[in-house]
């Protein structure tokens, strides 16, 4: 028979994963350094087999994208919210913007997924 070791990262429960680290040699330790304090490790497997390494650590939902702001010159007549609404899309990924007056300018304001 043979065995297959993969790393499968099983979401049984929203806020707890379990994901397999080949053989149970230095199990705690492994799943500590991928994991951090809180992982939980657990060493079984199949009669006549090698024990598997299984870390048991918390995971939930992913986190949404951040978003960073930049810019992308100056609004003017000749350019207002739509230009300057592609100008943020040509420059950032995902980009948009709008115009935004600060004191005596009217800078093209972008938020992007950073």
């Amino acid at each position: 028979m043979e065995l297959y070791y993969v790393a499968v990262v099983n979401q049984s429960r929203a806020d707890t994963c379990t994901e397999i680290l080949g053989t149970c040699e230095n199990c705690d330790q492994k799943c500590l350094d991928k994991y951090g304090p809180s992982v939980r490790t657990q060493c079984d497997g199949v009669a006549g087999q090698p024990l598997l390494c299984t870390c048991i650590f918390h995971c939930g939902p992913p986190l949404p994208p951040k978003v960073c702001t930049g810019g992308a010159g100056l609004c003017s007549g000749n350019c207002s919210d739509k230009c300057c609404d592609g100008n943020c899309a040509a420059k950032y990924n995902a980009g948009h913007g709008s115009c935004l007056m600060l004191g005596n300018f009217n800078l093209c304001q972008c938020e992007y997924t950073c």
